[in-house]
């Protein structure tokens, strides 16, 4: 649960990043791109200007500026003539003249921007822009304050400059479009430009009439590769500052995941400690009011059945004693008359009484170990499984040789095989299986109790006899209390004795099932918890035989 904790508030604050930083990127990204393009258009546009002068100085300022800007930046300059194959001195005809932007430049005047790729931007950007042929100004009138006008002996020529950058509109436009002259190149291709300059007395300077003839074309490539580290470090900062932010998310959720779930795991370990036998095992009341309110049910209800078990534990105890005691009585009483009666009639009747006073005696025994054994709540403790058996084969060996049955003991389990189960559980279950194999083995028989390791989470123990064994119905029913069988319990028994061995076993997390047993008679196969090398392990204690029938 503290795991998926983490994941998902690590999942949301990945979420919550991406949505903020990864447009953030882009944004900036784009705004990287457009910053770059309009400044290489800008000096491309330029460059253009000067190449529309058409006079030397003006070619000697573009190659100047052609190389400088090769120099500092990394980018290249190439200029091709109007016809496209001839050069235009001082600078060098371009590799290329042929290819489509050149022609789009010098054919219809269209400025062409190409980043080399859609995704992002390739190797370089290429920006070819169309130079336009910059048209001289007209003669223009004189007139005094008194506004009359006056032509001179001659026509009075004024040229108009724009100097080295030029104050030209539409060099990178269509033809056709007008502007003024601002100082900005490159706002409109096909430009005509109206340059009124009045001096103080009025006078109008000139104006140069539509100039659209295209001289050549102007070509920059920028490389691209200081735009990629840009872009790198653009995209890495996040990404590294993304990772951090989701390394502190998933301390602080780890930290956050555990204090959610203190309160759940305290009610686990509660309901671990309670599930072992520990009635007294009770929970904080701590957390948000959910749990507690859990808490402080699962308290109050382990409460209550820690209180009926006591009482249940009570009734046992009080019914053990009230009830063997008169019984014993009972039987010393009748014992006490067959002893003083010569009469074999009355003799008879006295021993017909005392067997159902010991039938009953054995039925009470029954009925209460089956009682402690359902009540039983105490947690399971490693035993050393051969060792134990081994005691209890030592305590009904005797009884056996009095029938001459024989008892033997194999098996490929160790002295290091160890279970888990109650203090006496499993001397109980031995001594009803050995008390039912006992009755129904033949006389000279031979009862075979095999001890193996059925795997390494389970130790097993099977009891064989060659008795007349069970169908499959009997061993069906084999477990139910009371009921019994000519095979296995004869017709002296209660009918208690496999359900007390089950009741047992299965408490302590084992498995206990019936089969037939090769060679005839029935095997009761008892299956065990194993438990690790490092337990601590309880050496069993010998005690007398021990049967609920």
């Amino acid at each position: 649960m503290i795991r998926r904790l983490i994941v998902s508030y690590v999942a949301l604050v990945g979420v919550a990043l991406a949505a903020f930083t990864v447009p953030v990127a882009f944004t900036l990204t784009s705004q990287l791109r457009r910053d770059t393009e309009e400044s290489v258009l800008r000096e491309a546009t330029t460059m253009a200007l000067l190449l529309g002068d058409g006079d030397a100085p003006a070619r000697e300022a573009l190659a100047r500026m052609a190389g400088a800007y090769a120099d500092e930046t990394p980018g290249t300059v190439e200029v091709a003539a109007a016809d496209g194959r001839s050069a235009m001195p001082p600078l060098p005809l371009t590799a290329r003249p042929h290819d489509a932007a050149f022609g789009d430049a010098l054919e219809r005047g269209r400025t062409t921007v190409d980043w080399g790729s859609r995704f992002v931007w390739g190797p370089e950007l290429v920006i070819t822009v169309p130079a336009y042929a910059r048209g001289g100004v007209t003669g223009g009138a004189e007139g005094d304050d008194g506004g009359a006008a006056e032509s001179g002996d001659g026509d009075a020529e004024r040229e108009g400059e724009t100097g080295a950058a030029g104050e030209a509109a539409g060099v990178a436009g269509a033809p056709g479009k007008t502007g003024e002259a601002t100082g900005a190149p490159g706002e409109a291709a096909g430009w005509t430009v109206e340059a009124e300059d009045a001096d103080d007395d009025g006078q109008a300077l000139g104006s140069a009439g539509p100039a659209d003839r295209i001289v050549g074309a102007v070509r920059v490539r920028y490389a691209t590769a200081d735009l990629t580290d840009r872009l790198w470090r653009i995209w890495g900062f996040r990404a590294v500052l993304a990772v951090g932010v989701l390394a502190v998310a998933a301390g602080l959720g780890a930290i956050v995941a555990r204090l959610l779930t203190k309160p759940l795991r305290q009610l686990n370990d509660m309901a671990s400690r309670f599930g072992d036998g520990d009635l007294t095992a009770r929970s904080p009341v701590t957390g948000p009011q959910e749990t507690r309110t859990l808490a402080r049910t699962l308290n109050q209800g382990a409460e209550r059945l820690d209180t009926l078990v006591a009482s249940q534990r009570i009734f046992v105890a009080d019914a053990s004693h009230q009830l063997r005691t008169p019984l014993t009585a009972l039987r010393l009483s009748l014992d006490n008359i067959a002893d003083g009666v010569d009469d074999a009639f009355v003799r008879e009747d006295v021993e017909q009484a005392t067997a159902e006073v010991v039938r009953m005696s054995r039925l009470v025994s029954g009925l209460l170990v089956l009682a402690r054994a359902e009540a039983k709540v105490s947690a399971p403790e490693p035993l050393a499984l051969r060792e134990l058996v081994e005691e209890r084969l030592k305590v009904w060996r005797p009884a056996a040789d009095e029938r001459g049955v024989t008892i033997a003991l194999t098996g490929d389990a160790d002295d290091r095989a160890r279970v888990l189960a109650g203090a006496g559980t499993l001397d109980q279950v031995l001594d009803n299986v050995l008390s039912n194999a006992l009755e129904v083995s033949p006389d000279r028989g031979t009862i075979t109790v095999r001890v193996e390791t059925g795997g390494p989470e389970e130790a097993v123990l099977e009891v064989l006899d060659q008795g007349p064994g069970m169908s499959a119905a009997e061993q069906a029913r084999a477990f139910d209390r009371f009921w019994r069988g000519q095979g296995l319990t004869g017709r002296s028994g209660s009918g208690l004795g496999l359900a007390i061995v089950r009741q047992l076993v299965t408490d302590d997390g084992g498995t206990v099932t019936l089969r037939d047993a090769p060679g005839g008679g029935l095997c009761v196969r008892i299956g065990l918890r194993t438990v690790g090398d490092g337990a601590r392990w309880i050496s069993p204690r010998p005690g007398a035989p021990r049967s609920g029938g």
